[in-house]
Protein backbone atom coordinates (compact mmCIF):
# COMPACT_ATOMS: atom_id res chain seq x y z
CA UNK A 1 0.00 0.00 0.00
CA UNK A 2 2.84 2.40 0.89
CA UNK A 3 4.49 1.68 -2.43
CA UNK A 4 1.29 2.60 -4.26
CA UNK A 5 0.96 5.80 -2.23
CA UNK A 6 4.58 6.74 -3.01
CA UNK A 7 3.94 6.12 -6.70
CA UNK A 8 0.79 8.26 -6.63
CA UNK A 9 2.63 10.99 -4.72
CA UNK A 10 5.43 10.89 -7.26
CA UNK A 11 2.97 11.17 -10.13
CA UNK A 12 1.30 14.13 -8.39
CA UNK A 13 4.63 15.89 -7.85
CA UNK A 14 5.59 15.35 -11.49
CA UNK A 15 2.19 16.65 -12.64
CA UNK A 16 2.49 19.77 -10.49
CA UNK A 17 6.02 20.33 -11.75
CA UNK A 18 4.89 20.02 -15.38
CA UNK A 19 1.99 22.42 -14.80
CA UNK A 20 4.27 25.00 -13.16
CA UNK A 21 7.05 24.71 -15.73
CA UNK A 22 4.59 25.10 -18.61
CA UNK A 23 3.01 28.13 -16.89
CA UNK A 24 6.32 29.94 -16.38
CA UNK A 25 7.66 29.09 -19.83
CA UNK A 26 4.45 29.52 -21.84
CA UNK A 27 4.96 31.96 -24.75
CA UNK A 28 2.42 34.58 -23.72
CA UNK A 29 2.64 37.66 -25.93
CA UNK A 30 4.99 40.28 -24.54
CA UNK A 31 3.57 43.75 -24.26
CA UNK A 32 6.15 46.42 -25.09
CA UNK A 33 4.61 48.95 -22.77
CA UNK A 34 6.36 52.22 -22.26
CA UNK A 35 8.57 51.89 -25.35
CA UNK A 36 7.24 55.13 -26.82
CA UNK A 37 4.75 57.82 -25.93
CA UNK A 38 1.32 57.71 -27.49
CA UNK A 39 0.62 59.85 -30.49
CA UNK A 40 -0.76 63.20 -29.36
CA UNK A 41 -3.21 63.95 -32.12
CA UNK A 42 -3.55 67.69 -32.69
CA UNK A 43 -6.99 69.03 -31.84
CA UNK A 44 -8.80 70.37 -34.89
CA UNK A 45 -11.87 72.44 -34.06
CA UNK A 46 -13.01 72.49 -37.69
CA UNK A 47 -13.00 68.69 -37.84
CA UNK A 48 -14.97 68.57 -34.59
CA UNK A 49 -17.49 71.05 -35.97
CA UNK A 50 -17.99 69.03 -39.16
CA UNK A 51 -18.62 65.90 -37.07
CA UNK A 52 -20.96 67.79 -34.76
CA UNK A 53 -23.02 68.94 -37.73
CA UNK A 54 -23.37 65.37 -38.98
CA UNK A 55 -24.73 64.26 -35.60
CA UNK A 56 -27.50 66.85 -35.85
CA UNK A 57 -29.02 65.03 -38.83
CA UNK A 58 -31.33 62.26 -37.49
CA UNK A 59 -30.56 59.47 -39.95
CA UNK A 60 -32.58 56.90 -38.00
CA UNK A 61 -33.17 53.44 -39.45
CA UNK A 62 -36.07 51.42 -38.10
CA UNK A 63 -38.40 48.64 -39.14
CA UNK A 64 -37.86 45.52 -41.15
CA UNK A 65 -36.03 45.36 -44.49
CA UNK A 66 -34.94 48.99 -44.32
CA UNK A 67 -38.40 50.48 -44.91
CA UNK A 68 -38.06 53.87 -43.21
CA UNK A 69 -38.00 57.61 -43.91
CA UNK A 70 -35.02 58.42 -46.13
CA UNK A 71 -35.47 62.20 -46.30
CA UNK A 72 -32.81 62.79 -43.63
CA UNK A 73 -30.36 60.63 -45.61
CA UNK A 74 -30.69 63.04 -48.53
CA UNK A 75 -29.83 65.86 -46.14
CA UNK A 76 -26.86 63.88 -44.80
CA UNK A 77 -25.48 63.17 -48.28
CA UNK A 78 -25.63 66.85 -49.17
CA UNK A 79 -23.99 67.75 -45.85
CA UNK A 80 -21.03 65.48 -46.63
CA UNK A 81 -20.67 67.00 -50.09
CA UNK A 82 -20.57 70.54 -48.69
CA UNK A 83 -18.28 69.58 -45.79
CA UNK A 84 -15.65 67.73 -47.86
CA UNK A 85 -15.41 69.38 -51.30
CA UNK A 86 -11.77 68.24 -51.71
CA UNK A 87 -12.77 64.58 -51.27
CA UNK A 88 -15.58 64.89 -53.81
CA UNK A 89 -13.38 66.75 -56.29
CA UNK A 90 -10.39 64.39 -56.08
CA UNK A 91 -12.01 60.95 -55.88
CA UNK A 92 -14.20 58.84 -58.06
CA UNK A 93 -17.42 58.84 -56.05
CA UNK A 94 -20.87 57.46 -56.69
CA UNK A 95 -24.06 56.17 -55.06
CA UNK A 96 -25.29 52.60 -54.81
CA UNK A 97 -29.02 52.04 -54.38
CA UNK A 98 -29.47 55.81 -54.10
CA UNK A 99 -28.12 56.22 -50.55
CA UNK A 100 -25.01 54.02 -50.30
CA UNK A 101 -21.85 56.07 -50.84
CA UNK A 102 -18.56 54.93 -52.40
CA UNK A 103 -15.33 56.95 -52.70
CA UNK A 104 -12.22 55.80 -54.58
CA UNK A 105 -8.89 57.60 -54.16
CA UNK A 106 -6.73 56.33 -57.01
CA UNK A 107 -3.26 55.01 -56.26
CA UNK A 108 -0.09 55.08 -58.33
CA UNK A 109 -0.01 51.30 -58.86
CA UNK A 110 -3.36 50.11 -60.22
CA UNK A 111 -2.09 46.51 -60.34
CA UNK A 112 -2.15 46.35 -56.53
CA UNK A 113 -5.33 45.18 -54.83
CA UNK A 114 -7.13 48.13 -53.17
CA UNK A 115 -8.01 48.48 -49.50
CA UNK A 116 -11.52 49.29 -48.28
CA UNK A 117 -12.75 51.15 -45.19
CA UNK A 118 -16.39 50.80 -44.11
CA UNK A 119 -18.84 52.75 -42.02
CA UNK A 120 -22.58 53.39 -41.98
CA UNK A 121 -24.59 56.58 -41.75
CA UNK A 122 -27.73 55.21 -40.07
CA UNK A 123 -28.31 55.25 -36.31
CA UNK A 124 -30.78 53.61 -33.95
CA UNK A 125 -33.65 55.63 -32.41
CA UNK A 126 -32.61 57.80 -29.44
CA UNK A 127 -35.14 56.44 -26.96
CA UNK A 128 -37.28 58.56 -24.68
CA UNK A 129 -34.90 59.40 -21.82
CA UNK A 130 -34.99 62.94 -20.46
CA UNK A 131 -32.56 65.62 -21.64
CA UNK A 132 -30.82 67.69 -18.94
CA UNK A 133 -29.67 70.58 -21.13
CA UNK A 134 -31.87 71.51 -24.08
CA UNK A 135 -29.69 74.41 -25.21
CA UNK A 136 -29.05 74.39 -28.98
CA UNK A 137 -25.84 75.00 -30.95
CA UNK A 138 -23.52 74.23 -28.05
CA UNK A 139 -19.94 74.34 -29.33
CA UNK A 140 -17.33 74.60 -26.58
CA UNK A 141 -14.33 72.62 -27.85
CA UNK A 142 -11.99 74.25 -25.32
CA UNK A 143 -13.87 73.08 -22.20
CA UNK A 144 -11.84 71.24 -19.61
CA UNK A 145 -12.56 67.54 -20.38
CA UNK A 146 -14.62 65.73 -17.78
CA UNK A 147 -13.49 62.24 -16.69
CA UNK A 148 -15.23 59.38 -18.47
CA UNK A 149 -18.58 58.37 -16.99
CA UNK A 150 -18.43 55.60 -14.42
CA UNK A 151 -21.99 54.36 -14.69
CA UNK A 152 -24.61 54.07 -17.40
CA UNK A 153 -26.50 57.35 -17.68
CA UNK A 154 -30.26 57.55 -17.17
CA UNK A 155 -30.60 60.88 -19.03
CA UNK A 156 -28.95 62.65 -21.95
CA UNK A 157 -26.63 65.49 -20.92
CA UNK A 158 -27.56 67.17 -24.22
CA UNK A 159 -30.16 66.30 -26.85
CA UNK A 160 -29.48 63.10 -28.84
CA UNK A 161 -29.43 65.11 -32.10
CA UNK A 162 -27.90 68.29 -30.69
CA UNK A 163 -24.34 67.49 -31.77
CA UNK A 164 -23.32 69.39 -28.64
CA UNK A 165 -19.59 69.86 -28.06
CA UNK A 166 -18.85 70.40 -24.38
CA UNK A 167 -16.86 68.94 -21.50
CA UNK A 168 -14.28 67.53 -23.92
CA UNK A 169 -16.99 65.42 -25.57
CA UNK A 170 -19.05 65.32 -28.75
CA UNK A 171 -22.59 64.28 -27.84
CA UNK A 172 -25.20 62.58 -30.00
CA UNK A 173 -26.83 59.40 -31.22
CA UNK A 174 -24.30 57.77 -33.51
CA UNK A 175 -21.24 59.46 -31.98
CA UNK A 176 -19.69 56.03 -31.43
CA UNK A 177 -21.96 53.87 -33.60
CA UNK A 178 -20.82 54.95 -36.02
CA UNK A 179 -20.69 58.42 -37.45
CA UNK A 180 -17.47 59.00 -35.53
CA UNK A 181 -15.73 56.45 -37.74
CA UNK A 182 -17.43 57.76 -40.89
CA UNK A 183 -16.31 61.34 -40.28
CA UNK A 184 -12.82 60.30 -39.19
CA UNK A 185 -12.42 58.42 -42.49
CA UNK A 186 -13.56 61.46 -44.45
CA UNK A 187 -11.18 63.67 -42.45
CA UNK A 188 -8.30 61.25 -43.03
CA UNK A 189 -8.86 61.11 -46.77
CA UNK A 190 -9.31 64.88 -46.85
CA UNK A 191 -5.95 65.32 -45.09
CA UNK A 192 -4.21 62.98 -47.54
CA UNK A 193 -5.57 64.89 -50.51
CA UNK A 194 -4.72 68.27 -48.96
CA UNK A 195 -1.13 67.16 -48.37
CA UNK A 196 -0.77 65.94 -51.96
CA UNK A 197 -0.12 62.36 -50.85
CA UNK A 198 -0.73 59.68 -53.49
CA UNK A 199 -1.06 56.12 -52.16
CA UNK A 200 0.40 53.16 -54.02
CA UNK A 201 -2.87 51.22 -54.09
CA UNK A 202 -6.41 52.54 -54.46
CA UNK A 203 -8.17 53.43 -51.23
CA UNK A 204 -11.95 52.95 -51.10
CA UNK A 205 -14.51 54.20 -48.58
CA UNK A 206 -17.98 52.61 -48.56
CA UNK A 207 -20.82 53.84 -46.36
CA UNK A 208 -24.02 51.84 -45.94
CA UNK A 209 -27.32 53.30 -44.76
CA UNK A 210 -29.29 50.44 -43.16
CA UNK A 211 -26.73 48.52 -41.09
CA UNK A 212 -28.84 48.76 -37.95
CA UNK A 213 -31.66 46.82 -39.64
CA UNK A 214 -29.54 44.23 -41.44
CA UNK A 215 -27.77 46.08 -44.25
CA UNK A 216 -29.66 44.34 -47.08
CA UNK A 217 -30.19 47.52 -49.12
CA UNK A 218 -26.92 49.23 -48.27
CA UNK A 219 -23.73 47.24 -47.63
CA UNK A 220 -25.02 44.08 -49.27
CA UNK A 221 -25.73 45.94 -52.52
CA UNK A 222 -22.39 47.78 -52.42
CA UNK A 223 -20.56 44.47 -51.98
CA UNK A 224 -22.46 42.93 -54.91
CA UNK A 225 -21.54 45.97 -57.03
CA UNK A 226 -17.86 45.51 -56.18
CA UNK A 227 -18.13 41.81 -57.06
CA UNK A 228 -19.69 42.61 -60.43
CA UNK A 229 -16.88 45.08 -61.11
CA UNK A 230 -14.35 42.28 -60.54
CA UNK A 231 -12.87 44.04 -57.53
CA UNK A 232 -10.92 42.07 -54.94
CA UNK A 233 -9.69 43.89 -51.85
CA UNK A 234 -6.38 43.27 -50.11
CA UNK A 235 -8.11 44.23 -46.86
CA UNK A 236 -11.49 45.39 -45.55
CA UNK A 237 -11.72 47.41 -42.31
CA UNK A 238 -14.94 47.90 -40.36
CA UNK A 239 -16.25 48.42 -36.83
CA UNK A 240 -16.32 45.60 -34.27
CA UNK A 241 -13.48 45.79 -31.76
CA UNK A 242 -12.43 48.66 -29.50
CA UNK A 243 -9.64 49.58 -27.12
CA UNK A 244 -11.04 48.42 -23.82
CA UNK A 245 -9.77 50.51 -20.93
CA UNK A 246 -7.79 48.79 -18.18
CA UNK A 247 -10.29 47.18 -15.81
CA UNK A 248 -12.98 46.74 -18.47
CA UNK A 249 -11.95 43.11 -18.99
CA UNK A 250 -11.94 41.32 -15.66
CA UNK A 251 -8.57 39.91 -14.71
CA UNK A 252 -6.59 41.73 -17.44
CA UNK A 253 -4.27 44.38 -16.04
CA UNK A 254 -3.87 46.43 -19.22
CA UNK A 255 -5.70 48.31 -21.94
CA UNK A 256 -6.71 45.77 -24.58
CA UNK A 257 -7.24 46.51 -28.26
CA UNK A 258 -9.53 43.75 -29.52
CA UNK A 259 -9.45 43.28 -33.30
CA UNK A 260 -12.37 41.29 -34.66
CA UNK A 261 -11.05 38.68 -37.08
CA UNK A 262 -14.45 36.98 -37.28
CA UNK A 263 -18.02 37.56 -36.20
CA UNK A 264 -20.69 35.28 -34.85
CA UNK A 265 -23.57 33.99 -36.92
CA UNK A 266 -27.23 34.65 -36.24
CA UNK A 267 -30.43 32.65 -36.06
CA UNK A 268 -33.73 33.72 -34.51
CA UNK A 269 -36.52 31.16 -34.34
CA UNK A 270 -40.19 31.63 -33.53
CA UNK A 271 -41.39 28.47 -31.79
CA UNK A 272 -45.16 27.97 -31.69
CA UNK A 273 -46.32 25.45 -29.09
CA UNK A 274 -49.77 23.88 -29.48
CA UNK A 275 -52.10 22.90 -26.64
CA UNK A 276 -55.73 22.97 -25.51
CA UNK A 277 -57.39 26.35 -25.22
CA UNK A 278 -60.43 27.32 -23.23
CA UNK A 279 -61.48 28.84 -19.91
CA UNK A 280 -59.00 28.90 -17.03
CA UNK A 281 -61.64 27.44 -14.67
CA UNK A 282 -61.22 24.02 -16.32
CA UNK A 283 -57.57 23.85 -17.41
CA UNK A 284 -56.02 20.73 -18.95
CA UNK A 285 -53.22 18.97 -17.09
CA UNK A 286 -50.71 20.53 -19.51
CA UNK A 287 -51.31 23.96 -21.02
CA UNK A 288 -49.60 25.31 -24.13
CA UNK A 289 -47.82 27.83 -21.92
CA UNK A 290 -46.63 25.11 -19.57
CA UNK A 291 -45.26 23.13 -22.51
CA UNK A 292 -43.54 26.25 -23.83
CA UNK A 293 -41.99 26.78 -20.40
CA UNK A 294 -40.54 23.26 -20.46
CA UNK A 295 -39.00 23.85 -23.88
CA UNK A 296 -37.57 27.19 -22.82
CA UNK A 297 -36.09 25.61 -19.70
CA UNK A 298 -34.50 22.90 -21.84
CA UNK A 299 -32.98 25.53 -24.13
CA UNK A 300 -31.46 27.42 -21.20
CA UNK A 301 -30.35 24.39 -19.18
CA UNK A 302 -28.88 22.36 -22.04
CA UNK A 303 -27.11 24.92 -24.21
CA UNK A 304 -24.73 24.16 -27.03
CA UNK A 305 -21.33 22.92 -25.87
CA UNK A 306 -18.53 25.45 -25.27
CA UNK A 307 -15.55 25.29 -27.62
CA UNK A 308 -12.06 26.81 -27.38
CA UNK A 309 -11.72 27.97 -30.98
CA UNK A 310 -8.24 28.75 -32.38
CA UNK A 311 -9.15 32.46 -32.51
CA UNK A 312 -10.05 32.62 -28.81
CA UNK A 313 -7.02 30.51 -27.89
CA UNK A 314 -4.90 33.16 -29.62
CA UNK A 315 -6.76 35.86 -27.68
CA UNK A 316 -5.88 34.26 -24.36
CA UNK A 317 -2.30 33.63 -25.48
CA UNK A 318 -2.01 37.37 -26.07
CA UNK A 319 -3.71 38.73 -22.95
CA UNK A 320 -2.87 35.87 -20.55
CA UNK A 321 0.51 37.31 -19.58
CA UNK A 322 -1.19 40.17 -17.68
CA UNK A 323 -3.68 37.90 -15.90
CA UNK A 324 -3.40 36.46 -12.37
CA UNK A 325 -1.36 33.28 -11.86
CA UNK A 326 -4.36 30.93 -11.67
CA UNK A 327 -5.61 32.18 -15.05
CA UNK A 328 -2.16 31.79 -16.59
CA UNK A 329 -1.95 28.26 -15.16
CA UNK A 330 -5.21 27.25 -16.85
CA UNK A 331 -4.37 28.91 -20.17
CA UNK A 332 -0.89 27.40 -20.33
CA UNK A 333 -2.11 23.91 -19.50
CA UNK A 334 -5.22 23.43 -21.59
CA UNK A 335 -4.05 19.90 -22.40
CA UNK A 336 -5.07 19.09 -18.82
CA UNK A 337 -7.21 21.98 -17.56
CA UNK A 338 -9.32 22.91 -20.61
CA UNK A 339 -12.58 21.60 -19.03
CA UNK A 340 -11.89 23.73 -15.94
CA UNK A 341 -11.04 26.77 -18.07
CA UNK A 342 -14.19 26.43 -20.18
CA UNK A 343 -16.28 25.93 -17.05
CA UNK A 344 -15.00 29.20 -15.62
CA UNK A 345 -15.45 31.08 -18.88
CA UNK A 346 -19.08 30.01 -19.24
CA UNK A 347 -19.92 31.41 -15.79
CA UNK A 348 -19.48 35.00 -17.02
CA UNK A 349 -21.83 36.34 -19.68
CA UNK A 350 -19.05 38.24 -21.51
CA UNK A 351 -16.59 35.36 -21.74
CA UNK A 352 -19.38 32.81 -22.22
CA UNK A 353 -20.21 34.54 -25.52
CA UNK A 354 -16.63 33.95 -26.71
CA UNK A 355 -16.69 30.17 -26.30
CA UNK A 356 -20.19 29.05 -27.22
CA UNK A 357 -23.19 29.63 -29.39
CA UNK A 358 -25.35 31.65 -27.02
CA UNK A 359 -29.07 31.19 -26.39
CA UNK A 360 -31.30 34.17 -25.59
CA UNK A 361 -35.05 33.96 -25.01
CA UNK A 362 -36.31 37.36 -26.12
CA UNK A 363 -40.09 37.49 -26.73
CA UNK A 364 -43.21 35.57 -25.74
CA UNK A 365 -46.90 35.75 -26.66
CA UNK A 366 -49.84 33.86 -25.22
CA UNK A 367 -53.39 34.61 -24.17
CA UNK A 368 -54.91 38.10 -24.28
CA UNK A 369 -56.92 37.58 -21.10
CA UNK A 370 -56.07 36.54 -17.51
CA UNK A 371 -58.74 33.82 -17.52
CA UNK A 372 -58.24 32.57 -21.08
CA UNK A 373 -56.10 29.58 -22.08
CA UNK A 374 -54.45 30.13 -25.42
CA UNK A 375 -54.42 27.07 -27.73
CA UNK A 376 -51.06 28.30 -29.02
CA UNK A 377 -48.15 29.99 -27.29
CA UNK A 378 -45.19 31.33 -29.18
CA UNK A 379 -41.78 32.57 -28.12
CA UNK A 380 -38.64 33.71 -29.88
CA UNK A 381 -35.17 32.45 -29.17
CA UNK A 382 -32.06 34.09 -30.59
CA UNK A 383 -28.80 32.20 -31.17
CA UNK A 384 -25.44 33.84 -31.92
CA UNK A 385 -23.39 31.18 -33.66
CA UNK A 386 -19.79 30.51 -32.73
CA UNK A 387 -17.43 29.81 -35.64
CA UNK A 388 -17.35 26.03 -35.74
CA UNK A 389 -21.09 25.70 -35.18
CA UNK A 390 -23.47 25.86 -38.15
CA UNK A 391 -27.08 26.83 -38.74
CA UNK A 392 -27.75 23.12 -39.27
CA UNK A 393 -26.30 22.38 -35.80
CA UNK A 394 -28.61 24.97 -34.22
CA UNK A 395 -31.68 23.59 -35.99
CA UNK A 396 -30.86 20.13 -34.69
CA UNK A 397 -30.41 21.60 -31.21
CA UNK A 398 -33.88 23.20 -31.41
CA UNK A 399 -35.39 19.92 -32.64
CA UNK A 400 -33.95 18.11 -29.62
CA UNK A 401 -35.29 20.73 -27.20
CA UNK A 402 -38.80 20.55 -28.69
CA UNK A 403 -38.91 16.76 -28.91
CA UNK A 404 -42.18 15.30 -27.64
CA UNK A 405 -44.24 18.45 -28.20
CA UNK A 406 -46.47 19.65 -31.03
CA UNK A 407 -44.58 22.67 -32.32
CA UNK A 408 -43.96 24.77 -35.41
CA UNK A 409 -40.50 26.31 -35.81
CA UNK A 410 -40.04 29.31 -38.09
CA UNK A 411 -36.82 31.19 -38.79
CA UNK A 412 -37.17 34.97 -38.64
CA UNK A 413 -34.86 37.94 -39.31
CA UNK A 414 -31.55 37.45 -41.11
CA UNK A 415 -30.22 33.94 -40.54
CA UNK A 416 -26.53 33.69 -41.35
CA UNK A 417 -23.63 31.40 -40.65
CA UNK A 418 -20.70 32.58 -38.56
CA UNK A 419 -18.18 34.44 -40.69
CA UNK A 420 -14.91 33.10 -41.99
CA UNK A 421 -11.87 33.77 -39.77
CA UNK A 422 -9.33 36.22 -41.19
CA UNK A 423 -5.66 35.46 -40.70
CA UNK A 424 -3.48 37.44 -38.32
CA UNK A 425 -0.39 36.64 -40.41
CA UNK A 426 -1.03 39.30 -43.04
CA UNK A 427 0.18 42.83 -43.70
CA UNK A 428 -3.48 43.82 -43.37
CA UNK A 429 -3.43 42.76 -39.71
CA UNK A 430 0.06 43.89 -38.72
CA UNK A 431 -0.63 47.42 -39.95
CA UNK A 432 -3.53 47.55 -37.45
CA UNK A 433 -1.12 46.60 -34.65
CA UNK A 434 1.28 49.32 -35.81
CA UNK A 435 -1.53 51.87 -35.93
CA UNK A 436 -2.61 50.98 -32.40
CA UNK A 437 0.97 51.40 -31.13
CA UNK A 438 0.98 54.81 -32.80
CA UNK A 439 -1.89 56.10 -30.62
CA UNK A 440 -1.94 53.76 -27.59
CA UNK A 441 1.49 52.11 -27.25
CA UNK A 442 0.69 50.43 -23.92
CA UNK A 443 -2.40 48.61 -25.22
CA UNK A 444 -2.22 44.88 -25.90
CA UNK A 445 -3.42 44.28 -29.47
CA UNK A 446 -5.08 40.92 -29.95
CA UNK A 447 -7.37 39.10 -32.37
CA UNK A 448 -10.87 38.65 -31.06
CA UNK A 449 -14.33 37.36 -31.95
CA UNK A 450 -16.86 40.11 -32.68
CA UNK A 451 -20.08 39.20 -30.90
CA UNK A 452 -22.47 41.57 -32.69
CA UNK A 453 -23.28 41.65 -36.39
CA UNK A 454 -21.57 44.15 -38.71
CA UNK A 455 -21.68 45.14 -42.37
CA UNK A 456 -18.25 43.52 -42.80
CA UNK A 457 -19.86 40.11 -43.24
CA UNK A 458 -21.28 41.13 -46.62
CA UNK A 459 -17.82 41.83 -48.03
CA UNK A 460 -16.59 38.23 -47.74
CA UNK A 461 -17.44 37.95 -51.43
CA UNK A 462 -14.67 40.44 -52.29
CA UNK A 463 -11.98 39.83 -49.64
CA UNK A 464 -10.63 37.16 -47.30
CA UNK A 465 -8.87 39.69 -45.05
CA UNK A 466 -11.65 41.38 -43.06
CA UNK A 467 -10.92 43.09 -39.74
CA UNK A 468 -13.32 44.75 -37.36
CA UNK A 469 -11.77 47.47 -35.19
CA UNK A 470 -12.55 51.06 -34.20
CA UNK A 471 -9.55 52.80 -32.58
CA UNK A 472 -11.26 54.44 -29.63
CA UNK A 473 -10.48 53.83 -25.97
CA UNK A 474 -13.57 53.59 -23.78
CA UNK A 475 -14.64 52.03 -20.51
CA UNK A 476 -17.61 49.73 -19.96
CA UNK A 477 -20.26 52.40 -19.13
CA UNK A 478 -19.23 54.36 -22.25
CA UNK A 479 -19.49 51.17 -24.29
CA UNK A 480 -22.98 50.56 -22.92
CA UNK A 481 -24.10 53.99 -24.14
CA UNK A 482 -24.08 52.56 -27.68
CA UNK A 483 -27.77 52.07 -28.58
CA UNK A 484 -28.58 53.48 -25.13
CA UNK A 485 -28.59 56.84 -23.36
CA UNK A 486 -26.10 59.75 -23.47
CA UNK A 487 -23.90 58.44 -26.25
CA UNK A 488 -20.81 60.56 -26.73
CA UNK A 489 -17.28 60.39 -28.13
CA UNK A 490 -14.47 62.28 -26.45
CA UNK A 491 -12.65 64.87 -28.58
CA UNK A 492 -9.40 63.06 -27.76
CA UNK A 493 -10.78 59.77 -29.10
CA UNK A 494 -12.01 61.47 -32.25
CA UNK A 495 -8.69 63.15 -32.95
CA UNK A 496 -6.78 59.91 -32.37
CA UNK A 497 -9.17 58.03 -34.64
CA UNK A 498 -8.45 60.46 -37.47
CA UNK A 499 -4.71 60.08 -36.80
CA UNK A 500 -5.02 56.27 -36.81
CA UNK A 501 -6.83 56.01 -40.14
CA UNK A 502 -4.49 58.53 -41.75
CA UNK A 503 -1.57 56.42 -40.49
CA UNK A 504 -3.06 53.22 -41.99
CA UNK A 505 -3.72 54.90 -45.34
CA UNK A 506 -0.24 56.43 -45.54
CA UNK A 507 1.79 53.51 -44.24
CA UNK A 508 0.06 50.47 -45.71
CA UNK A 509 2.72 49.99 -48.39
CA UNK A 510 5.73 51.49 -46.66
Amino acid sequence: MKKILFILLGILIILIAVLLIRTFTYPFKKNNSGTKSGGKAVKNDSAVQRFSGGLKIPTVSTGELGNFDYSTFETFKEYLRKSYPLVYQNTENYEINKYGLVFRLKGSKPNLEPILFLSHMDVVPPGDADVKNKEENVFRPNDQPLPAVTKVAEDWDFGPFSGAVANGRIYGRGAIDMKGMLFSLMESMNNLIKSGYIPQRDIYLAFGFDEEVGGAKGAAQIAVHFKKQGLKFEAVYDEGGLILEKGSVKGIDSDVAVIGCAEKGFLSARIKVKGLGGHSSMPPLETAMGKAAIIMQRLEDDQMKPIMTPLIKQFFDNVGGTMPFVNRLAIANQWFLKPVLLSQLTKNNSTNALVRTTTALTMMKGSDGPNVLSPEVEFIVNFRLLPGNTVKDVKEHIAKATEGFDVEVEEIDNTKEASAISSTKTKSFTIIEAGIKEIYPDAIATPYLTIAATDAYKYQIVSKNIYRFMPIKINDPEKQSIHSTNEYLSIENYMKMIHYFEYIMKNYDR
